[in-house]
């Protein structure tokens, strides 16, 4: 069976080279290949070029979008600062107001507190120089009377006038008030 099928050229008694092929193989092989790039670039290569602008295409609009992302991000970023920043001022003002307020109250319970003492010590007193004066009227009946019935045993006479009575017990008690306001004046100068 191989000796079937011999090529031309064997036949004219040449010499045939095996690694050279025969002409009708390179020119088909060379048809064969011309049709076939002109298939690929109108077949393949169009198809590529599409997936390879699209690739490119979702790749720019990826990083468009991450771009744009990123500013979004930032700008929002940006804007939380601010409202932190401004959220901070606020809290500080809020916070300088209630201390300026805290100390108003302080300061307005403490003029509270000062008049009701102020009061309260005024009227004590008030009662005291009341109850100063009802003594005294009380105390000046009782040593009138001690002092004149003393006073008559002493004397060894009745003083039952009023009038002298009240000449007597008011002399007695002037200088009784007397020496009790120079025992005071001797305590606050020493």
């Amino acid at each position: 069976m191989t000796t079937l099928v011999l090529p031309l050229s064997a036949a004219a008694g040449e010499e045939v080279n095996p690694l050279l092929p025969h002409t009708a193989e390179i020119i088909f092989g060379f048809v064969f290949l011309v049709l076939l790039a002109i298939a690929f670039a109108k077949v393949v290569v169009p198809k590529f070029e599409k997936a390879y602008a699209d690739r490119t295409a979702a790749i720019e609009g990826g990083m468009n979008e991450a771009k744009q992302a990123q500013a979004e991000a930032k700008a929002a970023l940006e804007k939380y600062n601010a409202q932190l920043a401004e959220a901070r001022q606020e809290a500080a003002k809020i916070r300088e107001d209630a201390r300026e307020q805290g100390a108003q109250i302080i300061a307005e319970m403490r003029e509270q507190a000062n008049a009701e003492a102020e009061r309260i010590v005024t009227h004590a007193r008030s009662q005291i120089d009341a109850e100063r004066a009802q003594a005294v009227a009380s105390l000046r009946g009782e040593v009138g009377t001690m002092a004149t019935t003393l006073a008559g045993r002493i004397v060894g006479e009745s003083l039952e006038d009023e009038a002298r009575q009240r000449r007597t017990v008011e002399r007695f008690l002037a200088d009784l008030e007397a020496s009790e306001s120079a025992r005071q004046a001797v305590g606050t100068d020493g």
